[in-house]
């Protein structure tokens, strides 16, 4: 419970060939799927934390008109990024952004390194940003994990209880045997398009899957349990609101980075 299981063969090579295929026929025609830039890559991949996907496609075109490469957005102030930003929120994923394009600029020529131990040197790069960028711009055979693949494998090899990232140690071992080197990067996206589109959290589409034969909680009917379903708390807040104005002007106190 909580756990991969020890001891066994969690995942055949048919799994990843199965997965494939239903990516390559199902797969959302999305502006960062169209190109293995290394730039563009890092960028969407950066956007798609903490934010939907139909949230992030006018950002991300937008962001590309703006700052077409990695060397307009290292010259661009910060202003003008945070600006281009403004409505993504976590206003500390833009400020990484910048800081890593002007370190890129300045150590490695205004390239994205194609290196895990370099990459995680830079500001914002951590393990899923760093093998998500490796993988799919580089070819690299590194698997990631986010919140829909930790779930689809959590149904898959009938892990009980809740989904948290202390799973991902456990989990990678098992990626690690099936991620196809041929095609590292459509297997990683394979799998979270898989969770998003029909390994739901709400209403799986298990008759859709590709990977059905595989998925122990299908098999058992547990996939509506698995994971356990997260009880939301409501934590009631009560707060004292000043609003300071001189005229026509209001008073308004810049929050600290």
């Amino acid at each position: 419970r909580g756990h991969v299981p020890d001891g066994q063969n969690p995942l055949p090579r048919r799994f990843s060939t199965r997965l494939l295929s239903w990516y390559r026929s199902h797969r959302r025609d999305l502006p960062w799927r169209r190109t293995r830039e290394p730039y563009r890559i890092w960028v969407s991949e950066v956007m798609l934390q903490q934010t939907t996907v139909p949230e992030v496609i006018p950002y991300f075109e937008r962001w590309l008109e703006l700052f077409p490469d990695l060397p307009s957005l290292a010259r661009a102030p910060l202003r003008s990024v945070l600006r281009a930003w403004q409505g993504l929120g976590y206003y500390q994923r833009a400020r990484n952004l910048h800081r890593a394009a002007k370190l890129m600029m300045r150590r490695h020529g205004g390239h994205v390194p194609d290196d895990a131990g370099t990459l995680r040197e830079m500001p914002g790069f951590g393990p899923y940003t760093t093998a998500a960028v490796l993988s799919l711009a580089y070819g690299r055979p590194l698997p990631v994990i986010d919140a829909n693949v930790r779930r689809v494998l959590m149904r898959v090899l009938g892990i009980e209880g809740a989904a948290h990232p202390g799973l991902d140690t456990g989990l990678l071992p098992v990626l690690q045997k099936v991620i196809p080197r041929s095609a590292p990067g459509a297997f990683n996206q394979g799998l979270m398009e898989l969770g998003a589109l029909v390994c739901r959290s709400a209403n799986p589409q298990c008759l859709l899957c590709p990977v059905r034969e595989f998925c122990r909680a299908a098999e058992e009917g547990r996939q509506e349990i698995i994971p356990k379903p997260r009880r939301l708390e409501v934590t009631k807040v009560e707060a004292a609101v000043a609003v300071i104005r001189q005229g026509d002007r209001v008073l308004i106190r810049k929050r600290p980075e």
